[in-house]
């Protein structure tokens, strides 16, 4: 195999993979084993995976081989190398949440959507690395090392799914999946200049995946094409007797629109989501973006005005915490997990192990949920921040009674360079834009817009109405068509080997 053709086997996409695997172009072995080479070669620069499942991806591909060979591979995926977040269980496979809590966890069954993407075919070459317990905007509070911008090395990736996003930008894997709680998807596809999805929450079930916030969580892929979205949100998404809070009807087709195109389409800019806080740099391919859509039948709507939004930063940051705060109550380290031992006492033995075992970020979040749910405070907080949340979903709900979709930029500035943020509520800013969606519980989609300051990339965000992911896909195409932006970097030392 050429270095050409490894190159082109690195660039596919689901949808092209899944029809050359079947036509017998290639095979699933070389294509595992180039995308196990190219992590070996570019992740000591990216570092975007915490563990890589080698030997039982390549046994997987031969099993793929056989079926394809046979002909009885039914599965849409089979063969297909994706990448898993690592706080979504994985069985007999190391699964941490980017946390020292978690070190030695080895889960001894999958996560729905990831026992879903097996039954569809796919093989997991490993998970990626993440800020911890979800907690964080650049993967720099991962536990065991920040993960690097594929586009420039000294840049962040976003988070907190920042491994999962360069996996994929940097041609490590064809697609993964990742986890959205405020952003924590479209932000880092942002960043990455990939494609990221947040279904509607409820969508996807939750079961498996290590909670942080429970009613904001939802699990999404990152891909490189709108196509390959549908097809891995295809996969994972349906009913789940395990999650209470998943919806009980059957996923409905996500490529149906995918045809579409934007001629006539209601589009909603509220100003709120185009004011203050947004560089230059990302606003004016935003700007762009909006008047290459008008070109082409988009009616384009500056006027509306959702007054609740600019709080739903502040809204976020009372009820994630609140609600983490009780979902990490269970890592105490008396029954599994890292745990302190020959103290005076229990209590003193669990202080121990929750000092030692949470980082700087989640101690301040567990911290923040605490005070915000305690005596004397609930009413005057958790409770006036659902009513606020209460408001968000009526203005959405307002907007989209006249438009079919609301645009958005993702994030209001592109990767920032490793440790240039050290104020927690900078960092907490990076969400701005991503947030309201999760309030309201909608499906949002980042998509590459175009390029800022030095050539980085800058996200697109389409928010859609509730349970229309196929709309919102089909949208998201039409555009994505029209721009035809470039999905992976240019040659640097995070493309090793990509001359």
């Amino acid at each position: 195999m050429t270095a050409d053709a490894d190159s082109e086997m690195l660039s596919i996409t689901l949808a092209e993979g899944a029809r050359r695997l079947r036509a017998g172009e290639i095979t699933s072995r070389r294509l595992t084993e180039a995308f196990l080479d190219r992590i070996a070669a570019t992740d000591d620069e990216v570092h975007a995976f915490v563990t890589v499942t080698s030997e039982a991806a390549l046994a997987e591909a031969d099993e793929a081989d056989a079926l394809l060979a046979s002909g009885d591979a039914q599965a849409p995926l089979t063969g297909l190398p994706v990448a898993i977040k690592d706080v979504l269980m994985t069985k007999g496979v190391r699964t941490t949440a980017g946390s020292r809590m978690l070190d030695s966890l080895i889960p001894p069954y999958d996560a729905t959507a990831v026992g879903l993407l097996r039954d569809a075919g796919a093989i997991s070459v490993g998970k990626t690395n993440m800020d911890e317990f979800a907690m964080g905007s650049s993967t720099e509070h991962s536990a065991w090392f920040p993960t690097s911008n594929p586009w420039d090395l000294e840049r962040v990736p976003g988070g907190s799914s920042g491994g999962s996003a360069a996996a994929v930008a940097a041609q490590q894997c064809i697609a993964s999946l990742g986890s959205d709680t405020g952003g924590s998807i479209r932000q880092p596809a942002s960043f990455c200049g990939v494609v990221g999805l947040k279904p509607t929450y409820g969508r996807v079930s939750r079961y498996g995946l290590i909670a942080f916030a429970s009613s904001l969580d939802q699990i999404g892929p990152f891909t490189r094409t709108v196509e390959d979205a549908a097809l891995l949100l295809q996969a994972i998404a349906g009913p789940d007797p395990l999650d209470s809070t998943c919806y009980h009807e059957p996923a409905p087709d996500f490529s149906a629109q995918l045809e579409r195109g934007l001629d006539g389409l209601k589009v909603a800019a509220p100003r709120e989501f185009f004011g203050e806080g947004m560089d230059d740099d990302v606003a004016a391919p935003i700007v762009a973006a909006l008047d290459l859509m008008s070109a082409h039948g988009a009616v384009i709507d500056r006027s509306p005005s959702m007054p609740s939004v600019p709080m739903a930063l502040p809204v976020y940051y009372i009820l994630a915490p609140s609600e983490c705060s009780a979902n990490l109550a269970r890592f105490d380290g008396v029954k599994y997990g890292y745990g302190a031992r020959g103290g005076e006492s229990m209590w003193s033995d669990m202080e121990a192990t929750r000092k030692h075992g949470f980082g700087r970020e989640v101690k301040r979040r567990i911290l923040l949920g605490a005070y915000a749910l305690s005596a004397g405070y609930y009413d005057a907080y958790y409770l006036q921040a659902q009513k606020v949340r209460t408001l968000i979903r009526r203005e959405f709900d307002r907007v989209f009674a006249e438009h079919d979709v609301i645009v958005a930029p993702t994030a209001p500035t592109v990767a920032f360079k490793r440790g240039a943020i050290t104020d927690p509520y900078q960092m907490y800013l990076n969400d701005i834009f991503t947030i309201p969606a999760n309030i309201a519980g909608l499906p949002a989609i980042s998509i590459p817009g175009g390029f800022g300051a030095d050539g980085m990339p800058v996200g697109l965000q389409f928010v859609g109405q509730r349970l229309q992911e196929a709309d919102l896909l089909g949208v998201a195409n039409a555009y994505e068509r029209l721009a035809d932006w470039p999905t992976t970097p240019p040659v640097t030392a995070a493309n090793v080997g990509s001359t």
